[in-house]
């Protein structure tokens, strides 16, 4: 068993106490771990979903957050023709043309995106590849069931907000 003189003890209490001030600095500095950490409610991004029926078959797909998907949004629920459009894409006409705020100059879509083409005011959804179109402006992308768009011939959609 190991003693400790006294001596020893108010040095070691000394060490803490010098040791304390700047610590307890850094503390107040950076305050408590969950106040540096951001709260969920503030890294959640927006979500948007949708439900696409097309010829009795639903799907979901997933908005992004911005001012032309917000208007796309603001008009659901929505029935449209969807027509093909270069074997590439489904095109469809919404009773007005949304809002092109904020929007890049274009986009090169991928298999699956829902876009807004701004220079003829319709949408476009993609079941093939393309390349970079001046005026495309991505809406959203297809969580699954795209393929229900490679389909000779005109399909009938409704799609709609899910909880909204």
């Amino acid at each position: 068993m190991t003693h400790t003189t006294s001596n020893q003890a108010v040095s070691t209490y000394a060490l803490l106490r010098r040791m304390a001030g700047p610590l307890m600095l850094a503390l107040v500095l950076i305050g408590p771990a969950s106040a540096t950490e951001p709260s969920p409610s503030s890294t959640e991004a927006k979500t948007m979903k949708i439900r696409l029926t097309i010829n009795g078959q639903a799907t979901t797909a997933t908005l992004d957050d911005n001012a032309t998907a917000r208007d796309f949004l603001s008009m659901l629920p929505l029935t449209l023709t969807l027509e093909d459009y270069a074997s590439t894409e489904k095109i469809a006409y919404p009773p007005r043309k949304l809002s092109t705020q904020g929007a890049p100059a274009g986009i090169d879509p991928d298999v699956g995106d829902i876009t807004y083409y701004a220079p003829w005011g319709n949408l476009a959804l993609f079941y093939k590849d393309f390349g970079y179109s001046t005026g495309l402006i991505r809406l959203g992308r297809f969580d699954a069931g795209v393929e229900t768009l490679n389909t000779r011939g005109r399909l009938n959609v409704t799609i709609e907000a899910v909880g909204q």
